[in-house]
């Protein structure tokens, strides 16, 4: 089987909602994330193929998870990250729980409830969290309000894409009990504009999602690495103008991400805040009658 390369999409770290390993993470610590990203990317391609039957995505997505565990050296993405998880000695397992999503994608289009977009969010999206905090070292602890963030995360982009997802590849990631709920069905993603009812649904969806984006909100101040901290304070502000957006505009006709300037904009208060919190919270701990 050739390499899965070949499929890519062109997309790259640069063209996601999201900072992906962005300067602020330490050098030593941005080398293991971007190889990370890389194979998923190669995954996530795969699965999203038009021309590939799911049987034929399945098979390449096993393929791409041999040259990770070491039976095959065809995938270089699984090959320079089995490389860099060995020296770090680092799990594959992360990796592992992505590439279960992206089977599920190739035979899954549609989610009932909620309930279940999140289950599927546990392995499509929170192995990432997961991942970089191992990466840095830091408390399992933190895996609670990551998986948080990156379950929010992972239903924005749900949602921004909800016309495209369903036009392009015939998935819907909006639980079809919430098109129910406003008397709606997943045809209505195929109109060049979003019905009231629509965007009555997409808007309940956004509001549960703030919910999430509230239990992630310790996870900043939870992490020893004060440059992980400012990243993922970015990503948690530029997460709620996001679902803030999406409760405002119309998503398959209107603009519902940011643009660069106000990401910028929006990442520098946060990053600015963040480090003036952790700043006052270490203040605060010297001087208390404990630490005296």
């Amino acid at each position: 089987m050739s390499a899965s390369a070949e499929l890519r999409s062109g997309k790259g770290a640069g063209d996601e909602n999201f900072p992906v390993a962005s300067l602020l993470i330490r050098p030593i610590h941005r080398a293991p994330v971007l190889a990370f990203y890389e194979f998923v990317r190669v995954a996530d391609d795969i699965a999203d193929h038009a021309a590939l039957s799911p049987d034929e995505k399945i098979r390449r997505l096993d393929h791409l998870e041999g040259s990770l565990l070491g039976s095959n050296d065809d995938e270089p993405q699984g090959v320079h990250l089995r490389t860099i998880l060995r020296e770090r000695s680092l799990s594959p397992v992360h990796a592992q729980h992505l590439l279960r999503a992206f089977r599920q994608d190739a035979t899954q289009q549609r989610y009932a409830d909620w309930d279940e977009l999140i289950e599927y969010c546990r392995y499509s999206a929170m192995p990432v969290g997961r991942f970089v905090l191992d990466v840095h070292g830091e408390s399992q602890a933190t895996w609670v309000p990551s998986d948080a963030l990156c379950a929010a995360l992972q239903v924005i982009n749900h949602l921004q894409d909800c016309g495209k997802d369903y036009c392009d590849l015939n998935r819907v990631y909006i639980p079809l009990d919430a098109f129910a709920a406003h008397g709606i069905d997943v045809t209505a993603l195929g109109d060049k504009q979003a019905s009231p009812a629509l965007r009555a649904c997409v808007r309940d969806l956004a509001v549960r999602t703030t919910v999430l984006l509230r239990e992630s909100r310790p996870l900043a101040l939870m992490v020893s690495d004060a440059r992980l901290a400012m990243e993922i304070a970015v990503i948690q502000a530029l997460a709620e103008r996001l679902v803030g957006i999406l409760q405002e505009r119309d998503p398959l006709s209107e603009r519902v991400h940011l643009s660069k300037l106000a990401m910028m904009a929006t990442a520098a208060r946060a990053a600015i805040c963040i480090m003036a919190r952790r700043l006052f919270s270490r203040g605060a701990s010297s001087l208390s009658p404990v630490s005296r």
